[in-house]
């Protein structure tokens, strides 16, 4: 027999073992799980994952990684569960976005789905979060998908981490959810004369992530159902709220001048809270073509990856604003010939 006639039946040979190989791991993994020896189990799912990564069988490798995480969480294994929720996450950057967009967004909710399944105390769970909103970026532009991040926030709030469900809730772009969540917490924690620095946060922060439509049905929602506020309608006796009020106007009309006059005219209130001061730069920024101010420290209060975010976004729009220089001005200039 030639050469050329033993090729491919040799490569063919050695394909069936190692599909035989997959096949005894799998056996032992199944009589693992029933035997309750997990530690054996999780073994045995990474060596499956070395396997299935080489051979480049990302779909096998996701779909046993998803079973095995489920299973292992249902027997109360978080961590080890944990550790091949990673898994997954390297096998889906390894395969890449997919041509069907669907496939790419199945993963959203069921990722979201494991993380739900992993309670507070499991150490890994934080790096896994963050990780796969790391992913979802390639899927939803720089701050990751919006329906992840509504998932997240709806476990921290079932766990009473208020703080970190509402930095979520502000980039999941339901700014009615938003509301009503801002709305309870501020009724919930905050004081009378505070109702309106909920509210103004929230919305200066979604402007600075230039997510217009998501901060005006925010404001929307809670000027129209919070119980505390003195008027829900405009003119409203919270001086804030009235700010917020005009700078949507003012980002529609894109008056430059009439923004400049509304900061001045509100910076005693808006001086409460010193994180107003650098959102409203970079809302200037972005709507209204102002030059960028020198660059200094991200807002304070801010923590974790959402905190990360903001401090990025803020620190690093100079930079970002600095390529589009020249236009920049030649705007300013063009606006205030027409003014």
């Amino acid at each position: 027999m030639s050469a050329a006639e033993t090729g491919p039946i040799a490569s063919g040979s050695a394909v069936s073992t190692g599909q035989r190989g997959v096949s005894r791991v799998l056996a032992k993994l199944s009589q693992s799980l029933a035997g309750g020896e997990f530690y054996e189990a999780h073994m045995m799912y990474r060596t499956l994952y070395f396997r299935y990564t080489a051979q480049k069988r990302y779909q096998d490798c996701l779909d046993l990684l998803f079973d095995g995480a489920q299973q292992l969480i249902a027997k109360e294994q978080e961590s080890s569960a944990a550790d091949l929720c990673l898994l997954l996450l390297d096998t889906l950057e390894k395969r890449g976005p997919q041509a069907e967009d669907t496939d790419n967004f199945l993963w959203v909710p069921r990722l979201g789905a494991l993380i739900r399944g992993l309670n507070a105390a499991t150490v890994e769970r934080e790096t896994l979060i963050q990780r796969t909103i790391k992913w979802s970026t390639a899927l939803h532009g720089q701050y990751g998908h919006p329906v992840l991040h509504k998932l997240i926030a709806h476990v921290f709030w079932t766990e009473g981490n208020i703080e970190s469900a509402r930095h979520h809730y502000l980039l999941c772009q339901d700014g009615s959810l938003c509301g009503r969540v801002l709305i309870e917490i501020s009724q919930s924690r905050g004081f009378q004369g505070e109702v309106d620095l909920f509210l103004v946060q929230a919305v200066l922060q979604q402007l600075s992530l230039k997510d217009r439509k998501t901060a005006e049905d925010t404001f929307t929602e809670y000027t129209r159902y919070h119980a505390k506020l003195l008027k829900h309608e405009f003119p409203y006796k919270e001086p804030l709220v009235n700010f917020l009020y005009f700078l949507f106007r003012l980002i529609d009309a894109k008056r430059v001048a009439g923004f400049r006059a509304l900061r001045k005219l509100y910076d005693p209130s808006l001086k409460r809270d010193t994180s107003f001061l650098k959102y409203i730069a970079k809302i200037g920024v972005l709507y209204f073509d102002e030059h960028p101010e020198a660059a200094h420290s991200g807002p304070p209060g801010l923590g974790g990856m959402f905190g990360d975010i903001f401090n990025r976004l803020m620190s690093g729009f100079e930079e970002d604003d600095a390529e589009d220089h020249d236009t920049t001005l030649r705007r300013q200039n063009e606006n205030n010939e027409l003014e």
